[in-house]
Order: structure tokens, then C-alpha cells, then sequence
């Protein structure tokens, strides 16, 4: 516990550039993200916030087909890699290769392993170790960061 909040404390007194998101190979102002996603998408991938469990109605889609980045449209999870976790939140055991990155978040006192769009740098919800096999992963995804493409749908063009 104390190495929790010893890391916590120590990410507090890092200057604001040293915890800046990367660059990413897709950037929009505020202004265009704004204009391209719905408000509640936008608090989620560009202000890290979290929506309500069992809001999504993407937690209950079980058709075959491709969830994507709702700001970018990067393709992020197979449905056959989604399973019911019993959060509240779609959930998957793992992402398509490339389409994550990772950071770590204190935002609940204790380290949190963040992943959001490789291409955006959109969050999308975090990784715990409590999933099924093969990967022992649970990726917790806020529906309203994603879209989901049903397998006879052309996947959509990325965002420019």
C-alpha cells in the first residue's frame, strides 16, 4: 500500500509536461473532436472521464463484427474476443494487435493501468489482470468511446 501511495504522491509533484500524453499520429483540436463525437464520447476519450455502468448499449451486443474508436474509427477489439464481465462496462480478454497504448493512472489513489487508441490517443477504460483465459486480461471499455461494425459492414475509413 505504501508503494501505491508513494507513487501516487510522486506523480503529483511531476511537472504538467513531464505527464503530457505522446503524440499521437492522429491530433484534432478540442474544436474538431468536439465536432465529430457526441459530448458525453468526448468526455470520455479526451477528458479521461468514465460513464455510467450498464449505460451502453454496446454491453449487450453479441453479433460478430468489430468494435472501433468512436473518435478515430481504428479498429480496437474483435467481438469474439468480448465476454460478459458482469461490470456494467463491455468487456474483452483482448485488443487487435497495435491498436493500444498504455499509461498509468493514480486518479483513484492506487495505480491503474490506462489504455487508450494507438492512433488518437482517445482513452477508452482500463486493463485488470481478473479476465478469462487464455490472456487472464479484462479489458473494461466505456461504450461510448467505441462503435461497433457488424461483420457484414464495411469497416469504416480511419478519420483524417
Amino acid at each position: 500500500m505504501l508503494k501505491h501511495v508513494t507513487g501516487w504522491l510522486a506523480g503529483l509533484s511531476l511537472p504538467a509536461s513531464t505527464l503530457a500524453a505522446p503524440p499521437f499520429p492522429l491530433t484534432k483540436t478540442a474544436a474538431e473532436w468536439k465536432a465529430l463525437v457526441s459530448p458525453a464520447a468526448y468526455g470520455v476519450l479526451f477528458e479521461h472521464g468514465t460513464e455510467r455502468a450498464g449505460s451502453s448499449p454496446l454491453n449487450g451486443e453479441k453479433r460478430p463484427g468489430t468494435f472501433v474508436c468512436a473518435a478515430c474509427q481504428l479498429p480496437l477489439f474483435d467481438a469474439a474476443h468480448k465476454y460478459e464481465s458482469g461490470t456494467g462496462w463491455p468487456s474483452f480478454w483482448q485488443p487487435l494487435a497495435g491498436a493500444l497504448g498504455t499509461s498509468t493512472d493514480y486518479k483513484a489513489f492506487y495505480p491503474r493501468t490506462e489504455y487508450h487508441c494507438s492512433r488518437c490517443g482517445g482513452h477508452q477504460g482500463h486493463v485488470f489482470g481478473d479476465g478469462p483465459k487464455p490472456t487472464g486480461k479484462r479489458y473494461c471499455n466505456n461504450g461510448v468511446a467505441l462503435a461497433f461494425v457488424p461483420k457484414e459492414q464495411a469497416l469504416p475509413a480511419l478519420r483524417t
